[in-house]
């Protein structure tokens, strides 16, 4: 792609990027998300014939643990979670300071958590509770404002024909695909509105992922579709499990974390360890993540009864306490605006205001941003509003923190107002008028064809630029292979997609 026209001293910023985002700002804004992890594989506990399974998570269970099909079908008859209660979990997710709440619909052992008129081997038909645990916490959360999205599993070792294994990515068949869109079906048409659907797993061909996307699109069209539907489907990137990127991503993602990096459900056997360095390491965790730009989905393993494990209750109520302190600085903000991480901390943008989450206190207990445009007219304690000192030179902001300052959960938290809209200088800005690949700094993503094929990818370019003049004329030259692509085209905070189509063929 070329620009070429005449020139002003005005810093522009161009983003060209490409790929499927649907405009659901409430989705990108929540920041922080539970996860609950729930089925069958509960009830062992990480546990079979009285022995701990140390292998792989343990909602795998049944294929690490090499289960028979029937034995482990055997579990449904005594899964009873007499001390489960929507409104209590629901409840948990809002004292956190979470957004919505993402549920196991139906893991890699195909048992539902909900009534599927498709399979008996559901929640409802095959234990004796008897009771559509989706459907009453799908309404707990719309009772209590909370988002309610479902997890479901794209393998399946129930299904007839399929085998037990443990390989993450196993090919679909016509037979199971067709089941696949029949229970997406009835999820997205019975359990009301639904703001995610996290696909997991398997390996789908191009058009499969395609069909379980455009029926979710349309039964439901502000639902967010998780990248991990493969093929480059989905409205947003998926991390692998408890990865965080060190680089900034260009369209909506998300971090899905466990409390525990070995098991995403309940352990009985899990060595926990301090509740209050594990309260630092996730909240830092978060501040990682929305600094860059993400999403946190921090999962919760209830036992088979249905009670939540107290170390991870109390890890929420921790979290949300700091989360009444510092939401400002977390919820509806966007990335980073600097190229570069800070040595210090991370930080966080909003309107006029940045936030500085300083981790690393220097010496001289001064934090130093450079490279500002804007006039900045107050720094403060987020925490408290105490009002810090403050100077400015020229491009140079620095902000003094007291002595007496001390981190709160390993971070101290600063507003940095200013006076109207600032800018950032990049740290690149090109003198020519000639912007291609070469000199562009890449927009990424993280892309899933299937869950071993997984990578972070380029969807986009982006320059920074002087011009001279008050207007430039672009050029876009694209191949014959890219005709009647869209771009996005980003100028200055202003977008529009431009088909390409036309021009003229060049020798």
């Amino acid at each position: 792609m070329l620009l070429r026209g005449c020139l002003v001293i005005l810093l522009l910023g161009v983003q060209f990027a490409f790929g499927q985002q649907k405009p659901n700002p409430d989705w990108v804004n929540q920041k922080f998300s539970m996860f609950i992890h729930w089925g069958l594989y509960s009830e062992l506990g990480g546990v079979w014939k009285g022995q701990p399974v140390r292998a792989g998570y343990s909602e795998q269970i049944q294929s690490f643990a090499k289960i028979p099909k029937v034995e482990y079908e055997a579990v449904a008859k005594v899964f009873d979670p007499e001390k489960w209660n929507a409104d209590s979990v629901v409840a948990l997710a809002k004292a956190a300071g979470m957004k919505s709440i993402v549920f196991t619909s139906k893991h890699h052992d195909g048992f539902c958590m909900y009534h599927s008129k498709y399979t008996k081997y559901n929640v409802v038909d095959a234990t004796p509770f008897k009771r559509d645990v989706m459907k009453e916490l799908s309404d707990a959360c719309r009772r209590q404002g909370v988002k309610f999205a479902v997890y479901y599993s794209l393998i399946d070792w129930n299904f007839p024909g399929n085998g037990i294994t443990p390989h993450n990515a196993d090919a679909i068949s016509k037979e199971h695909h067709a089941f696949s869109m029949h229970q997406v079906e009835e999820i997205m048409t019975n359990y009301g509105p639904i703001s995610e659907i996290w696909f997991d797993m398997g390996s789908l061909s191009g058009q499969q992922s395609k069909e379980l996307y455009d029926l979710v699109n349309r039964l439901q069209p502000q639902c967010m579709v998780s990248g991990r539907l493969g093929n480059d489907r989905g409205d947003f990137a998926v991390m692998a499990d408890n990865a965080y990127p060190d680089y900034k991503i260009g369209v909506p993602w998300q971090t899905p974390a466990s409390f525990f990096d070995e098991t995403w459900s309940y352990r009985s056997w899990q060595e926990r360890g301090s509740l209050d360095k594990k309260v630092d390491e996730k909240l830092r965790s978060l501040v990682k993540v929305v600094s860059r730009g993400g999403n946190f989905l921090l999962n919760i393993g209830p036992r088979g009864d249905g009670s939540v494990v107290e170390f991870e209750r109390d890890a929420l109520l921790a979290m949300g306490k700091w989360m009444k302190r510092y939401g400002e600085a977390i919820y509806n903000t966007t990335a980073n605006p600097f190229d570069h991480a800070v040595e210090w901390g991370d930080i966080t943008c909003k309107g006029n205001n940045l936030y500085l989450f300083v981790e690393k206190v220097p010496t001289n207990r001064e934090i130093v941003l450079n490279g500002l445009i804007g006039k900045a007219k107050k720094a403060s304690l987020l925490a408290d509003e105490k009002v810090l000192s403050l100077k400015q030179d020229g491009q140079s902001v620095s902000v003094n923190i007291p002595g007496d300052v001390k981190p709160d959960r390993g971070m101290i938290v600063v507003k940095l107002e200013f006076a109207g809209t600032f800018r950032v200088v990049p740290d690149q800005v090109l003198e020519t008028g000639e912007l291609s690949a070469v000199n562009a700094i890449p927009v990424y993503a993280y892309s899933s064809m299937d869950y071993y094929s997984s990578f972070r990818s380029t969807v986009g370019f982006s320059w920074h630029f002087k011009k001279l003049g008050k207007t430039i004329t672009p050029t876009i030259i694209y191949t014959t292979g890219d005709q009647g692509k869209e771009l996005r085209l980003v100028v200055d905070g202003k977008e529009q997609v431009t088909t390409l189509t036309g021009g003229r063929c060049s020798s």
